[in-house]
């Protein structure tokens, strides 16, 4: 059945605030998470007005539950709950203790390989273990070694939106790199295709690996462009408080509580709408991840009814599109926090990196059909 004409309108409306507002409105912009968070409640109270047969949705505890849990857990060290609020607060503290050694050893080594060799390594080598270290770990390293780069702060944006380009992708190889790649093993490990650690990578990596390399490639010609003798080539000093590392966790806490109930609230609009798409459409149509959870619309688009080529072109269009703006996947709302980098900013080379990649693996997958 199709949503009411009022209730398709407000999500309509709730969906371009998310995608128009951080890059026209400043106030938003500067407060980008509780933004986010007060749209993901008005989704959350849209949904309550849906009824779909055999589906719960609008609010009730398990989602508030998870909306509160889900930045404090993503697995157990241990029997330890680690989740990427701890993760970014405590990597923050360590570095905010001993960051003066860290980045010196950073700058050696930008002296040693050079600017470009660098930049090409960070690229490849967290996008490959990003499956294994968690796309949140990696997005961490990510931002340190860059801030310590000898590098503008154009070049700096650059080189972060291809690295987590790259992490995105990397991190889907296995279960252990974000919660997309853990949903979608977790919806198909009964019959027909019996997932298991390596499906993912089995799936994947033929697309996944390559992609990574290219992405290093990419990001080898932008710093190729930069000019050694700019004034802006120094690293940046470190200037954090404890305050600021603090205030950085609990925006990335709200931030994915936010995400959580925009996806949740958005799953009538999923359900009715997009599952309905055929693949090949679908593919592009999961763009809309760039500011919704990926995880969520994993989550309501895979199944053990779809054939390969649909799994296939699911998870791709979800993997790319989600390096495109800010809220896209985790990597991007750790990084543009930590370096400061605005919506706009992002979209400036995300957007069009992402089409641009889009658009070539649909060849690959559709057209050319590897």
């Amino acid at each position: 059945m199709a949503l009411e004409p009022g209730i398709l309108a407000g999500f309509l409306v709730i969906f371009l605030a998310v995608l128009l507002g951080p890059f026209k409105i400043h106030v938003i912009e500067e407060n980008l998470e509780p933004f986010l968070l007060v749209c993901g409640i008005a989704a959350m109270t849209l949904s309550g007005f849906v009824e779909l047969p055999g589906e719960e949705t609008g609010w009730r505890m398990e989602i508030i539950e998870e909306s509160l849990t889900s930045p404090l857990h993503v697995g157990d060290i241990f029997g330890i709950p680690i989740g990427i609020f701890q993760i970014v607060l405590v990597v923050g503290l360590i570095i905010y203790k001993w960051h003066d050694p860290i980045h010196k050893a950073i700058r050696k080594l930008t002296d040693i390989l050079s600017v470009k060799v660098l930049g090409f390594l960070l690229i490849v080598v967290l996008g490959l273990s990003s499956s294994v270290m968690s796309a949140i770990l990696a997005a961490i390293i990510l931002v340190e070694v860059v801030n310590a780069m000898p590098l503008p702060r154009k070049s700096k944006i650059d080189l972060t939106i291809i690295a987590c380009f790259s992490i995105g992708l990397g991190a889907a190889l296995t279960p252990l790199g974000e919660p997309l790649s853990t949903i979608a093993v977790s919806k198909l490990a009964g019959e027909p295709y019996h997932a298991d650690f390596m499906f993912l990578f089995n799936m994947l990596g033929k697309y996944i690996i390559p992609g990574i390399f290219a992405f290093g490639i990419v990001g080898v010609f932008f710093l190729g462009k930069v000019d050694t003798k700019d004034a802006g080539m120094k690293a940046a000093d470190y200037n954090e408080t404890i305050k600021d590392v603090i205030m950085r966790a609990v925006k990335v806490y709200v931030f994915i509580a936010a995400l959580v109930l925009l996806g949740e609230g958005f799953k009538p609009l999923i359900l009715e709408y997009f599952i309905q798409i055929p693949s090949g459409i679908l593919y592009w149509v999961n763009m809309v991840s760039a500011i919704l959870d990926n995880a969520t619309l994993c989550a309501a688009e895979i199944g053990p009814a779809l054939s390969e080529i649909q799994i296939r072109s699911i998870l791709m269009g979800l993997l790319l599109s989600g390096g495109m703006l800010i809220p896209g996947n985790i990597p991007n709302i750790i990084s543009a926090g930590k370096l400061g980098i605005t919506s706009k900013e992002w979209a400036r080379l995300g957007f069009p990196l992402g089409i641009v990649a889009m658009a070539v693996y649909f060849v690959v997958i559709f057209v050319l059909g590897i």
